[in-house]
C-alpha cells in the first residue's frame, strides 16, 4: 500500500467528520509515479475514488446494507482519470476534443492559454482581438499584446482565458488568497427539514433522486460516479447549450438525458416539479446562472426542504474571481501548475498534466461531498449544500508530496489498458469506455443503462 496514498485518504476522510473505523475496510495498491508528472495525479485519484465508494458503503450500511470492503488500485484510478483519451467510437481513433485555436500561446508579455470548445467563447476571443478566424491569425495577435491584459479584457467579455503564473504569483494573488481560505469540499446546511433515509436498497444509492445540470468533464464526472452506486441520475440540458459529444458518451453511463430550457417559464416549472421530487440538485454552470433563473440554492431548498444542492465552480465562491467562467485548462494555468511541471520536466515552455486531473478530482470531490450530505441529513436532517472549485483542488494536489521521478513513468496507450476497457452498445455505436477503478465487496459498481445522446428521454423520474 502506498503511504501517501493512504494518508491523502484518511485526511479527506476525516476532514468531512466521517468514522475513522470504516477505514480500515479500504485495500490501496500500487505505487506512484503513475502518470508522467512531477504531481502525485494517481494518490490524488486513487484516494478521492476511494473515498466515494467507502462513503456509498457507507450510506448502504446505514440503510441497513452488510459491511463491505473497498479496494483500489492506483493504476486503475489513473486510468479513470483519464477516461476521455481513451473513448474510442466503433473501430475509429480518439475524437478530437479541441478546437484548433484552443491551447497555449506566447505574448508580448508571458503566456496566455484560451479555451475556444464552444463557438460563442471562439467568436468571441476573435473579435476581441479583432483578427481572423485562424490560430496562426490569433496567434500573431497575441504575440503582440500582454497575457494579463488581454485575460483582464477577456474576462470582462465573459470569455474563457487564463495568464500563466507561477506557485508564487498565483499564492499571492487576490483571487488565490480566497481560494485558499476555502475549504476543499464544503458541506453546509442551509435550511431545516427532518431526517430522511430511504429504506434498504440492492444498491447504495437506490432511490436517491439526481438532477444534473452539467457538462463537459467535472461535473459530469460527479454524476456518473453517483450512477455507478445506482443513484437514478436525470441529466438536463437545453438544444442551445454547446456540448462537446464525445465528453457526453464519455460521462454518460447510467443517466437519463432530457432537454428543458430554463429561460422559458413552462419548462423552468416542469424543472421546479422535478426538483420537488429529487434527493439531489448537481450543476456546474457559471456562478450565479441558476440564481439569474430563480433556480439557486436558495431558491431550491425552499421548494423541496431536505435538499442537496451540489455546486462546481473553476475558481471558487469568494474573492474576485468567484464569478469567472473557467475549465480545467485554464485554472491550471492561471493557479501556476502549467509552470511547475514545466520547471520540474526542466522545460522552456508551460507544461500541461497529463490529465485533465483538476476536472476529475473536482468531481470526484463533489460526489463525495454530495454522499457526506446525504449521510448528514439521514442522521441529523437539514437541507444542504455542497462546493468544490477546480482551483481549491490544484491546492489540493499541490498538498501531496511531489515525484521528483515523476517523468520517468510511462505515459499508457490505449492498446496498454486493454484491462481496464469495457465495450457497451449504445445508440452512439459500440463504445470502449474506462472501467470504474472502484471494488466493492457487496455492492459492485455498475451502470445500468448505456450512454444515450442529449434529449433521448422525457424530464420525468421513473422507478
Amino acid at each position: 500500500m502506498d503511504a501517501d496514498a493512504m494518508q491523502a485518504l484518511t485526511d479527506l476522510w476525516t476532514r468531512l467528520d466521517l468514522p475513522p473505523e470504516a477505514l480500515a475496510q479500504v485495500a490501496l495498491s500500487g505505487a506512484e509515479p503513475a502518470l508522467p508528472s512531477s504531481f502525485a495525479i494517481g494518490t490524488a485519484a486513487q484516494a478521492s475514488i476511494a473515498a466515494v465508494a467507502l462513503a456509498a458503503a457507507e450510506f448502504h450500511r446505514l440503510r441497513g446494507g452488510p459491511a463491505q470492503s473497498v479496494r483500489v488500485a492506483m493504476r486503475d484510478a489513473a486510468i479513470e482519470f483519464r477516461s476521455e483519451r481513451y473513448l474510442r467510437l466503433g473501430e475509429g481513433p480518439l475524437p478530437d476534443l479541441w478546437d484548433p485555436i484552443a491551447g497555449l500561446y506566447r505574448c508580448a508579455g508571458g503566456w496566455l492559454r484560451v479555451h475556444t470548445n464552444f463557438r460563442h467563447h471562439r467568436d468571441g476571443l476573435v473579435r476581441l482581438l479583432g483578427t481572423a478566424d485562424t490560430r496562426e491569425a490569433v496567434a500573431a495577435e497575441l504575440a503582440r499584446r500582454d497575457a494579463l491584459a488581454v485575460e483582464r479584457e477577456a474576462a470582462e467579455a465573459g470569455l474563457v482565458v487564463a495568464a500563466l503564473r507561477d506557485l508564487a504569483e498565483w499564492d499571492a494573488s487576490a483571487p488565490g488568497q480566497a481560494v485558499a481560505a476555502e475549504p476543499l469540499v464544503a458541506v453546509e446546511r442551509i435550511g431545516d427539514a427532518p431526517p430522511r433515509l430511504p429504506g434498504l436498497g440492492a444498491r447504495p444509492l437506490s432511490g436517491i433522486r439526481v438532477l444534473e445540470l452539467t457538462r463537459i468533464i467535472a461535473g459530469p464526472v460527479a454524476g456518473r460516479l453517483l450512477a455507478a452506486h445506482g443513484a437514478a441520475v436525470l441529466h438536463i440540458t437545453a438544444p442551445h447549450l454547446p456540448q462537446v459529444e464525445p465528453l457526453v458518451m464519455d460521462t454518460g453511463r447510467g443517466k437519463r438525458s432530457a432537454f428543458l430550457d430554463l429561460r422559458r417559464p413552462g419548462e423552468a416549472r416542469r424543472f421546479r416539479d422535478l426538483a420537488t421530487q429529487a434527493d439531489v440538485v448537481l450543476q456546474s454552470y457559471r456562478p450565479g446562472g441558476l440564481d439569474d433563473l430563480g433556480l439557486g440554492a436558495a431558491a431550491l431548498a425552499r421548494l423541496r426542504p431536505g435538499l442537496i444542492h451540489a455546486s462546481l465552480s473553476a475558481y471558487g465562491f469568494t474573492g474576485p474571481w468567484a464569478g469567472r467562467r473557467g475549465f480545467d485548462s485554464l485554472v491550471q494555468a492561471a493557479s501556476g501548475l502549467n509552470r511547475a511541471e514545466a520547471a520540474a520536466a526542466r522545460s522552456t515552455e508551460p507544461k500541461a498534466l497529463p490529465a485533465q486531473a483538476l476536472d476529475h478530482a473536482g468531481g470526484t470531490l463533489l460526489a463525495l461531498g454530495i454522499l457526506v450530505a446525504l449521510l448528514r441529513r439521514a442522521r441529523q436532517g437539514g437541507t444542504w449544500q455542497v462546493r468544490v472549485s477546480l482551483a481549491r483542488t490544484a491546492l489540493w494536489l499541490r498538498s501531496l508530496p511531489r515525484l521528483p521521478q515523476g517523468f520517468a513513468a510511462p505515459d499508457p496507450r490505449f492498446e496498454e489498458v486493454a484491462d481496464r476497457i469495457e465495450t457497451v452498445e449504445s445508440r452512439f455505436g459500440r463504445l470502449a469506455l474506462v472501467r470504474h477503478a472502484a471494488r466493492l465487496s457487496a455492492t459492485p459498481a455498475a451502470w445500468a443503462t448505456p450512454p444515450m445522446p442529449l434529449g433521448s428521454d422525457a424530464p420525468v423520474w421513473w422507478g
